[in-house]
């Protein structure tokens, strides 16, 4: 069948945009549901409640960031296939991506459930939120299959050249999620396991209403039981794809669990102050992690049909378009940092800790823009070895020893805790823009026949 998406073909910044912009709406739509989440329990809940909400999210945000850096591998590999117009690869790797995905989230969800209690003992949840927390973290496992199986056909459809169902399908998620949050924790008082279950069941009907539209329409794959099949080769270059940016991914995350551990020992204020500032930090880095995403999918299938300037011209569109709208958020949080808290949280208490590290912190939203963009067109390329070695050694070697020197020599100081984040970012940005002009100027060199 014909595909109308290919992003090898039209003007460069049209298509990066008209590519991008769906991504970024399904990104935000997708960041409302912990915001609606932390925000609903902030309106009817305690303090308590919101610290066992936050921690809990920081536990269930590495779920996502496993699958999302999986799935990943399939967006590039299904791009680059597009490419090299192998729509029978293709296929091939969309069957084989959706089968391990099924059976992986069941293995997920074992170990979630039997590992919850002492993840949340590790991240020094207060006393006084942790059942409430491991409420939280038990209902979403629950709903691990569904998370799987619509990051998977989401990823797929990227790959494919199109954002826009995917956009669709969050968005009726995203509506769901509200209506269940407002329901289960406002009217019925189900606190943070009402949040937790508006979630999982707004992703099921989502994913349910994704795989029941696409096998009505005309797509390369057709959702019926024989087509899910593993070919083991094709496993193993997801794999060989998937796997670093998932370590990547993971590191990063276990990093800021560590920052969340570390706040949890200052108290409730401190801990939900440093929640609701995870979130705006999502939000604030959506157009860069979206630009970086929509990359990925153009770079592959661009070098799948050997255009290898024309990805780099997307890179550096996408760059500016990024660090432009990031620099609103990082505006926002200079000028007026309490009525962000406000939004999620309207305990003067917490607002008071949390002023000094959201100033602090939001340097980030600037410096992480260049690594996410330039690690998008890496990963893109298949450089996925570099990426997930220079993100473990910014986790590892920068970010976690800084926060543990800074606890150790002034622990309540969230304002120099929150300069972590932009100094590591800041350091790895230089050494992987150094990377990835040693590449291209690598790719521009005549080639030499033997």
């Amino acid at each position: 069948m014909k595909n109308d998406n290919r992003l090898t073909e039209g003007g460069t910044l049209q298509v990066l945009l008209r590519f991008a912009a769906p991504f970024l709406a399904a990104n935000i739509l997708q960041a409302l549901y912990g915001a609606v989440d932390l925000a609903v329990v902030g309106w009817f809940c305690s303090p308590e409640s919101v610290a066992a909400v936050s921690t809990g999210a920081q536990v269930t945000q590495i779920i996502t960031s496993v699958i999302s850096g999986l799935t990943l591998g399939s967006t590039i590999l299904v791009g680059r296939y597009i490419g090299e117009n192998r729509s029978d690869l293709a296929k091939t790797a969309i069957g084989t991506t959706l089968t391990v995905f099924a059976l992986f989230s069941l293995v997920l969800t074992g170990a979630m459930l039997a590992g919850l209690r002492p993840m949340l003992t590790a991240l020094q949840t207060p006393a006084a939120a942790f059942e409430r927390a491991a409420d939280y973290v038990s209902v979403c496992s629950w709903g691990i299959f569904f998370i799987c199986g619509y990051n998977a056909i989401s990823a797929v459809l990227r790959g494919y050249g199109d954002s826009r169902r995917p956009m669709y399908y969050v968005a009726l998620a995203c509506v769901l999620n509200i209506a269940g949050d407002l329901m289960f924790v406002g009217l019925l008082g189900m606190d943070a396991a009402g949040a937790a279950l508006a979630t999982v069941l707004a992703q099921a009907i989502a994913m349910i209403c994704a795989v029941v539209q696409l096998n009505r329409s005309r797509f390369l794959f057709t959702f019926r039981l024989s087509a899910f099949r593993i070919q083991p080769s094709m496993a193993l270059r997801l794999a060989s794809i998937g796997i670093p940016i998932t370590l990547q991914e993971c590191m990063v995350r276990l990093s800021f669990l560590y920052l969340t551990s570390v706040t949890n020992r200052l108290g409730v204020d401190a801990a939900a102050a440093v929640g609701v500032a995870s979130k705006y930090d999502v939000f604030a880095m959506l157009p860069a992690t979206s630009i970086a995403s929509a990359l990925a999918a153009i770079t592959a299938q661009n070098f799948g049909a050997g255009k290898q300037r024309r990805a780099a011209v997307s890179l550096w569109a996408g760059l500016g378009f990024a660090l432009a709208a990031s620099a609103c958020f990082f505006a926002w949080a200079q000028l007026s940092p309490e009525t962000m808290i406000g939004i999620f949280a309207r305990d003067r208490a917490i607002v008071a800790a949390g002023i000094p590290f959201f100033r602090a912190c939001s340097y980030d939203y600037l410096a992480v823009t260049f690594v996410f963009c330039l690690n998008g067109y890496l990963n893109g390329r298949g450089l996925t070895l570099f990426t997930m070695v220079s993100c473990c050694f910014g986790a590892l070697c920068l970010r976690m020893p800084l926060i543990a020197y800074v606890f150790s020599t002034t622990p309540e100081d969230l304002g120099r805790l929150g300069t972590i984040a932009p100094v590591v970012s800041g350091i790895m940005a230089v050494y992987t823009l150094g990377f990835t002009l040693w590449r291209m100027a690598r790719d521009a060199r005549p080639k030499t026949k033997a």
